[in-house]
């Protein structure tokens, strides 16, 4: 039965009431909607049934609306392998960066304007040509892409990649290794701690 017949159903119903008809007993809703679900149906129903507007395979389509669903895991374990592969980054590297950037949530946004997945600056994303830091595919990607220029930088140094991810690359040259501030300092501890346990995760 479809949403035209129910709906057929429910005005029988009520036109029934209003006319308060005496010379036969009406038919219940309840005998209405039984008889459509019966195979076995009367000469009566089966006309009913035949003169109901039949709907299309597009009309009886559930609605499709565009919605901001929730990232699956493995899309983005998925991203983080192919930029991991296009920019040879150990993607177990990248993992621990966008836990310890953003916890995974791609609408993340610092008090300073890091944007994404991976935290990109605005002046950052620009020059990784990152179009939409919060498009979490373009951001996974302009952060690996960073990670790599920083890594062929520091001569495949982990840790001063990492602080000049956080503290910027500048810093890093100034102090000649990681800055000394307490919150680099965290940043690379912890991203590193991560880094090595994630073996079992990614």
């Amino acid at each position: 039965m479809n949403v035209q017949q129910l709906k057929l159903l429910l005005e029988l119903q009520a036109l029934q009431h209003l006319q308060g008809k005496k010379e036969a007993p009406t038919t219940s809703f309840h005998d209405l909607f039984r008889e459509l679900l019966t195979p076995e149906t009367n000469e009566e129903t089966e006309a009913m049934r035949l003169s109901l507007p039949l709907m299309t395979s597009e009309e009886t389509k559930a609605p499709t609306y565009k919605v901001s669903a929730p990232l699956h895991k493995d899309t983005i374990h998925q991203w983080i392998d192919e930029a991991a592969a296009k920019y040879d980054v150990d993607p177990k590297l990248i993992y621990a960066v966008i836990r310890h950037e953003s916890n995974f949530n791609p609408q993340a946004k610092s008090r300073v304007g890091a944007m994404g997945l991976m935290q990109l600056m605005p002046s950052t994303a620009r020059m990784l040509g990152v179009q939409d830091a919060f498009d979490p595919q373009q951001n996974i990607e302009g952060g690996t892409k960073y990670l790599r220029q920083l890594l062929d930088r520091y001569d495949g140094n982990i840790a001063l990649a990492l602080a000049a991810y956080n503290a910027g690359p500048g810093n890093v040259d100034k102090h000649g290794g990681i800055p000394p501030f307490r919150e680099t300092m965290n940043y690379v501890k912890k991203v590193m701690q991560t880094y090595y346990a994630a073996s079992h995760i990614v």
